[in-house]
C-alpha cells in the first residue's frame, strides 16, 4: 500500500486539510506530524464548515484511524474542546479512532505568556506569531525543559517537572518580559485534569504506525503550515518553529524515510502569506484586496487577513526540491476567474540581476523584485466544470505554465471548498 506525505508547498494556508480529506478516503491512517493549534485546516462537508487545529483531517472519514505524532505540540484545553465540538457535530472521536503520541510536548500557560510578551516587546520588529505558545514550547523541547504527554498523565512526574520548569520560566516572565508570574498549584490542578481526560488516547504511535505499515496498511502524513515557513528552509526568522517540510513526516512520527512512497505538494493558483516576512510577488492595492475577498483569505485560526500575491514559480520550484515533491495539488483556481490578466513570477530581479533560485537570506528576498510572465485571464465561472478539458483555455494554459516553470506535474485541481469541486488529471488512486 502507498504511504504519502501531504505538504504545504508555499507559506501555509494552501488548502491541505481539504486535500487530506479527499485522500483520506483511499488510506487507512492519517497522521499529523508537526505544528500545533497555530494551524487551522478547513474542510467543507455537506455544506458544513469544519476547522481542525490538532486533529488530523482524516477524522471526518469513517473507519479511518487518526494519529497525532510526536512532532505535534498540544494545547490540551484546545484539543479537548476540539474533540467535544467534533462530537457535537456528529463525528466519532474516541480512544479507538484517535491516538496521540506519548512523546508529544505540551503547551503550558507560560509558553503563551512568553509568546505574547515577546511580540509586545519587539513592537515593529515582531515575527507575527499567533500568540499560542508554539515557538516557546518548541524552544523548551530543544532546551530539554519541555513537558511531554507521558509526563502529564503521570501526576508524580508532572509535579516534579512543573516545579522545576515553572521556577525558571517565572524568572523569565517577571524579570525580562515584566509579566505576572504563574502559580504552581493553579497550573498543576488545571493540567493534571487535562492529562486524566486524555489518558485513554495516549499511545506509542511510532510503534503503532510501523506495525500498521508491516501489516500492509497505508498512511497519509499530514503537515501543517508550509515548506516556506520551515524552521530550517523557510524565510528565517519569519518562520514557524518546526519542520514543516516533508522531512518532518519522519522525525514527527518515528517512521523511516524508506517507508515514504509519494510526496504531494499543495499550492494555491496564487500565493498568500500571513504575518511578517518577505513576499516578492505580493499584490498591493485594490487588486490585492479583491483577491483576498474573492478567496476568503482570512486565517482560520486567527482571523487575520492574508497578504495575497501572484503564483511564485521560483519559490515553488525551491519547495519541490527541498521536499522531493512528486506531484502537485493546485487549489483555488476558481478564485482567479474574472481577472483580465494573470501573472506568474518566474524570477527575481536583485540589484539589477535576474536570479532564478530562492535566496536563503530573508533580507535579500525582501529586496527582490518579481519578474513575471503573463497570460490572458478568463471570465467563466468554474463552479460547474467537471473535467480538466472543460476548463477555459486560459485556465488550462495557467496550469500548463505552472507545470513547466516548476517542473512538477499537477495531479489534483480544486475549484471550491466542498468535496465534489475537484478535478483529477489522472485516475484518483494511491
Amino acid at each position: 500500500m502507498t504511504n504519502i506525505v501531504v505538504v504545504g508547498a508555499q507559506w501555509g494556508d494552501e488548502g491541505k486539510g481539504r486535500i487530506v480529506d479527499l485522500l483520506a478516503e483511499k488510506v487507512d491512517i492519517v497522521a499529523r506530524y508537526q505544528g500545533g493549534n497555530n494551524a487551522g485546516h478547513t474542510i467543507v462537508v455537506d455544506g458544513e464548515t469544519v476547522v481542525l487545529h490538532h486533529i488530523p483531517s482524516g477524522i471526518l472519514r469513517e473507519k479511518r484511524l487518526s494519529v497525532i505524532g510526536n512532532g505535534v505540540v498540544i494545547d490540551p484545553k484546545v484539543l479537548l474542546g476540539e474533540i467535544d465540538k467534533l462530537r457535537s457535530s456528529g463525528y466519532r472521536v474516541d480512544e479507538e479512532n484517535l491516538k496521540i503520541s506519548d512523546r508529544s510536548h505540551i503547551i503550558m500557560p507560560y509558553h503563551k505568556e512568553i509568546d505574547i510578551g515577546r511580540e509586545e516587546r519587539m513592537g515593529a520588529n515582531k515575527i507575527g506569531t499567533t500568540g499560542r505558545g508554539i515557538g516557546p514550547v518548541y524552544e523548551d523541547k530543544a532546551a530539554r525543559r519541555g513537558i511531554k504527554l507521558s509526563d502529564l498523565i503521570d501526576p508524580e512526574t508532572f509535579s516534579a517537572r512543573l516545579q522545576t520548569v515553572l521556577e525558571e520560566r517565572n524568572l523569565y516572565l517577571t524579570r525580562v518580559l515584566e509579566r505576572e508570574p504563574l502559580h504552581f498549584e493553579t497550573v498543576y490542578e488545571e493540567y493534571i485534569d487535562y492529562g486524566e481526560q486524555l489518558r485513554g488516547f495516549v499511545s506509542d504511535t511510532s510503534k503503532l504506525l510501523n506495525d500498521f505499515i508491516a501489516d500492509g496498511k497505508s498512511i497519509l502524513f499530514e503537515g501543517a503550515q508550509g515548506a516556506l515557513l520551515d524552521v530550517d528552509f523557510g524565510t528565517y526568522p519569519y518562520v514557524t518553529s518546526s519542520s514543516a517540510g516533508s522531512g518532518g513526516a519522519c522525525t514527527g512520527t518515528g517512521v523511516s524515510p524508506t517507508k515514504i512512497d509519494r510526496i504531494l505538494g499543495v499550492a494555491k493558483a496564487y500565493s498568500t502569506r500571513v504575518g511578517e516576512g518577505p513576499f516578492p510577488s505580493e499584490i498591493h492595492g485594490d487588486l490585492g484586496t479583491k483577491l483576498r475577498d474573492q478567496g476568503g483569505e482570512f486565517g482560520s485560526t486567527t482571523g487575520r487577513p492574508r497578504r495575497c500575491g501572484w503564483f511564485d514559480a521560483v519559490a515553488l520550484r525551491y519547495s519541490a526540491r527541498i521536499n522531493g515533491i512528486s506531484e502537485l495539488a493546485i487549489t483555488k483556481l476558481d478564485v482567479l476567474s474574472g481577472l483580465d490578466t494573470i501573472k506568474i513570477c518566474v524570477g527575481y530581479n536583485y540589484e539589477g540581476k535576474v536570479i532564478t533560485e530562492f535566496p536563503s537570506s530573508a533580507q535579500v528576498l525582501q529586496n527582490c523584485k518579481p519578474v513575471y510572465q503573463e497570460i490572458d485571464g478568463w471570465k467563466e465561472n468554474l463552479s460547474n466544470v467537471k473535467t480538466i478539458l472543460d476548463l477555459p483555455p486560459s485556465a488550462r494554459a495557467l496550469l500548463n505554465m505552472i507545470e513547466e516553470t516548476t517542473g512538477v506535474p499537477i495531479w489534483i485541481v480544486s475549484l471550491g471548498p466542498s468535496r465534489e469541486k475537484v478535478l483529477y488529471t489522472r485516475d484518483f488512486s494511491l
